[in-house]
């Protein structure tokens, strides 16, 4: 089965951050795929991911990316897809801000949904309900999931009392 969501990354320091969406969209059953674009080393490689993406079934793009962060907003630049922009806190971040505000701040026309600094797995879950929308399969094991998230607060709340 073709990956129905693009998982990038600018680096491969972004990785573990990044696993995040892959755990997320594998726990949810959604095909994806994972590589590095990078935004400032390979630009024709981000644009020719960009442009390609749709024709290969990809449904949405989750891209991560640290410090200036330009990768999430140069491939919505390219593509008509739903980009989601994880910012990661890199080694020469400032505090992760730069990589919040790089992706958050995008030009109207250009739009980046953006999730938490390091919130690689809101990403996935978010790339799963864009799916689910449009795929009832996938709508229901993200019903699942948020009951299984309920049982678990509910439990946490059974064992404080004890």
């Amino acid at each position: 089965m073709n990956p129905q969501v693009g998982i990038i990354m600018g680096s491969q320091s972004d990785l573990e951050i990044m696993k995040g969406a892959s755990e997320m969209l594998k726990q949810l059953n959604v095909s994806h795929e994972m590589t590095i674009v990078s935004a400032h080393r390979t630009p024709d490689r981000m644009r020719t991911y960009a442009l390609g993406a749709k024709a290969r079934g990809i449904k949405v793009i989750i891209a991560g990316a640290g410090g200036a962060a330009h990768l999430p907003g140069m491939v919505a630049a390219y593509t008509t897809l739903p980009v989601i922009g994880v910012p990661v806190k890199s080694s020469n971040s400032i505090d992760g801000w730069d990589s919040v505000l790089s992706i958050l701040q995008m030009p109207a026309g250009v739009p980046v949904a953006t999730v938490a600094l390091n919130g690689g797995k809101n990403a996935g879950i978010l790339a799963a309900q864009m799916i689910g929308a449009f795929d009832s399969t996938v709508a229901q094991r993200l019903a699942d999931f948020k009951k299984e998230l309920e049982k678990q607060v509910v439990d946490m709340v059974t064992k404080l009392k004890e």
